[in-house]
């Protein structure tokens, strides 16, 4: 659907809902992909996201009672919650992400708490939902956006960056890291960014594919040993961590570490299971240093290396991939014309990331679902994919 068409299904949905929408106003928050850089961002290290061009559109009118409505076409929980009265309850699903949102804008600056006078707001997503492209941070970004500039304040996006990610993890209860919410807001297009997530600095690096497209693939296997894992992982950095600073006091962070420290302190950690996190998360964070390097130097055939280096980490020191991603990527990796692919999010189902010649982007698609299908009794989905902006408002429709 062209972004008009989306408008005038919201536009009619939203007069269904709440009587008019007369005075509306549309606002946009895109998914993201992770090029490179997994699970380094909560070991204060690197990673390498662009933002899509397909995300989470919010439709939103203004009210005078504090009284906000959140309605969306994806899930079937409808929910009212005042702006005086915001508590978590389990029963409103995916609202939550907005309620939480919500509490952050209010608290965020007290002074105008009184600003925050109530909406109602319409939300529609085109990101499949649970595929790890971060359709909660697109929810969050497009609420924390679309809220503040209803209310008059001009809050810098980099604040909502930082206000959203605290909903999700004090709120909702996620204990994630900032990449998701970052990039979803800062995002720019044909631009991916290298971000330091120790201290936010970040750069811009072009996205010039030439011949290639990005091609996310979706494993369609629920990804439901990822939060329990994902929590068992950081506990393992965490460990070895603590250990490291035994011998190197002040040791800010895992992303800190050089791969020639690494080096002198890895035999510190006896535990090989420990060692082995570690030892992800420090070569990952170089990845992403070289990965920008090979794009500066338009190398896109160094970059797909990079790519499939990073998986075989993930696979086989983090432990993080599981068979479906391991087939897709294998099955990815096949293809005459495909020069990179890799997992991308927290692991265990979810997506991989592809880079593959224009000119063989139909033969990756047959191809790599036969095999991924033979190998795992499941069917793919494909999403050929433009680098697009951060969270905006759709002015002109």
């Amino acid at each position: 659907m062209t972004i008009q068409e989306i408008h005038a299904m919201l536009k009619a949905k939203f007069a269904e809902l709440f009587g008019s929408a007369e005075g509306t106003r549309l606002f946009f928050a895109p998914g993201r992909v992770n090029l490179i850089g997994e699970h380094t961002d909560y070991n204060g290290g690197y990673v390498f996201p662009a933002a899509l061009s397909f995300g989470t559109y919010a439709l939103v009118k203004p009210r005078e009672d504090r009284l906000y409505r959140f309605r969306s076409l994806n899930f079937p929980q409808q929910v009212d919650v005042s702006a005086d009265e915001i508590v978590y309850r389990q029963e409103d699903d995916w609202a939550n992400y907005p309620k939480g949102v919500l509490q952050q804008l209010i608290s965020y600056a007290p002074e105008q708490a009184a600003a925050y006078r109530g909406a109602e707001v319409l939300f529609y997503g085109n990101i499949p939902n649970g595929a790890g492209l971060s359709s909660s941070a697109s929810i969050e970004m497009a609420t924390a956006y679309a809220l503040s500039r209803l209310a008059g304040n001009s809050i810098p996006v980099i604040e909502l960056v930082k206000l959203a990610q605290k909903a999700e993890n004090q709120f909702v209860g996620v204990n994630c890291g900032i990449m998701d919410q970052f990039a979803v807001g800062m995002g720019k297009m044909n631009h991916a960014v290298r971000l330091n997530c120790a201290d936010l600095s970040y750069e811009y690096a072009p996205l010039q594919l030439g011949v290639h497209k990005l091609i996310i693939t979706n494993t369609n296997k629920r990804r439901g040993l990822a939060d329990s894992k994902y929590n068992e992982r950081r506990a393992e950095c965490e460990a070895g961590l603590e250990i490291l600073r035994r011998v190197k006091p002040g040791l800010r962070d895992l992303g800190a570490l050089s791969l020639s420290e690494w080096e002198e302190l890895k035999g510190h950690i006896e535990d090989p299971v420990i060692r082995a996190r570690a030892e992800h998360v420090v070569s990952e964070d170089h990845r992403v240093l070289e990965a920008v390097r090979s794009l500066e130097e338009n190398d896109l055939i160094r970059f797909g290396q990079l790519m499939i280096q990073s998986h075989e980490s993930l696979r086989d020191l983090y432990e993080v991939t599981g068979r479906e991603l391991d087939a897709l990527v294998e099955a990815a990796l096949s293809v005459d014309g495909c020069i990179g692919s890799r997992m991308t999010g927290a692991g265990f189902g979810g997506c991989t990331v592809s880079l593959v010649r224009e000119d063989a982007v139909e033969r990756f698609k047959e191809q790599v679902e036969k095999q991924y299908t033979e190998a795992t009794g499941l069917t793919p989905t494909f999403y050929v994919c433009d680098v697009g902006d951060g969270v905006k408002e759709i002015t002109e429709v």
